[in-house]
């Protein structure tokens, strides 16, 4: 007598197996997927072109340490003091601004792709918009300071070819708003951020006179100093209904310091001396620096709580630092070798404590309600009152 054993549907249970561990993993997935975008997608959102503020700090001081670093063989006892510190440093300084940079850029190409219509909102801003200049800005000045890379070089000039072009092509678009429409003519949305257009151009004109590019240098600079010029006549007259900055973002007047001290250094790389012209932007940009930091009452109300808007303070420093060497270079005095000394020494001071006031903030970098924000602030916003009766530098 036979028994019939019969058999359990092992090709089933393998499929029901597998049919569960599919949807498992795809559970996994769709929760990781899930995480990411809680983590990054605020990060993304919060990120506008504002930041950029801390590299063009930091790549400037980069640009500062490598100049200091350097000093020529006719160079200054003070000078070359200053030339004794390790190479190391300037290292791991450039290492750090392009890992900032680098992260920053990423994060705003992706803002790009997935949010065009918040970077549509920071273009529309009459802040804002000048802010989009501050990426490229930041490469090229970090171009300029790359240890593995020399002006002579293709990659150079591609490179610089890479950053130009969208400064030069926001150029065109502001400067012709300003000629022809209505409420974006200059009068009306001037502010002290619109100088960091002409910053543009005269860090890319700095560039192609090192390259020895000197007529797309000299094109560079006539467009940045003519609307330079334009704008800060502008800003000192206070046309009728010209739009003030409001209160948190008072630390952005130090561009009056940065625009001449950049066009000083431009034109000192276009003629290959530091000559009358560029002695006469110094002189205008330092007397911009004392005139601002001996009316400490107007950013009093901006420093009650820490925000990105600080490092506004550090590249105009830097930039008056870097002219001020140049300046020493060429008079060989000692007041000059002193000035140089203390400019420097206050710019890398004011960058190590906004290092530090950041590191030990980040859980604030990036507030949900930024003030600061374009695409919160309206573009209409009114001035403190305690500051729109002051001029721009007052």
């Amino acid at each position: 007598m036979t028994t019939n054993v019969k058999q359990p549907p092992l090709p089933q249970i393998e499929l029901t197996v597998t049919s569960t561990s599919i949807h498992s993993n795809d559970h996994t997935a769709t929760d990781t997927l899930t995480i990411i975008k809680a983590l990054f997608i605020p990060i993304i959102t919060r990120c506008h072109a504002g930041y950029f503020r801390i590299t063009l700090s930091l790549c400037c001081q980069t640009l500062l340490w490598k100049t200091l670093k350097d000093p020529p063989e006719n160079a200054h006892a003070y000078r070359r003091i200053l030339g004794l510190f390790p190479s190391t440093a300037f290292l791991l300084l450039w290492s750090l601004s392009l890992l900032i940079l680098t992260t920053l850029s990423i994060l705003y190409i992706l803002r790009c792709a997935l949010f065009s219509n918040m970077v549509k909102t920071e273009y529309l801003n009459h802040i804002g918009v000048n802010y989009l200049f501050a990426p490229w800005i930041s490469w090229l000045l970090l171009l300029q300071t790359a240890p593995f890379l020399t002006p002579k070089t293709i990659y150079y000039l591609l490179l610089w070819c890479l950053f130009v072009v969208p400064i030069f092509v926001l150029d065109v678009k502001i400067y012709g708003q300003w000629f022809t429409k209505g409420k974006r003519i200059l009068s009306t949305v001037a502010n002290p951020a619109s100088q960091l257009s002409a910053v543009g151009n005269f860090v890319g004109a700095q560039a192609a006179a090192q390259m020895g590019w000197k007529e797309s240098a000299m094109v560079l600079f006539t467009v940045g100093m003519v609307h330079y010029m334009v704008v800060f006549v502008t800003l000192y007259q206070r046309l009728s209904g010209n739009t003030c900055l409001p209160t948190m973002l008072t630390p952005v007047m130090f561009l009056f310091i940065a625009a001449p001290s950049m066009a000083s250094l431009a034109w000192d790389s276009i003629c290959g001396t530091f000559d009358f012209s560029s002695k006469m932007l110094f002189y205008l940009s330092f007397f911009m620096f004392l005139s601002l930091v001996t009316r400490p009452n107007l950013f009093k109300n901006s420093m009650k709580k820490f925000n990105v808007v600080w490092w506004a303070y550090s590249y105009p420093l830097t930039v008056l630092a870097l002219a001020s060497a140049e300046y020493a270079q060429a008079t060989k005095s000692s007041f000059a070798q002193l000035l140089m000394l203390l400019l420097s020494a206050l710019s890398v001071m004011v960058s190590i404590v906004l290092m530090v006031y950041t590191a030990l903030n980040t859980n604030t970098i990036l507030p949900p309600d930024d003030a600061c924000d374009p695409t919160i602030m309206p573009s209409d916003d009114a001035c403190d009152p305690t500051i729109a009766t002051l001029d721009p530098i007052s």
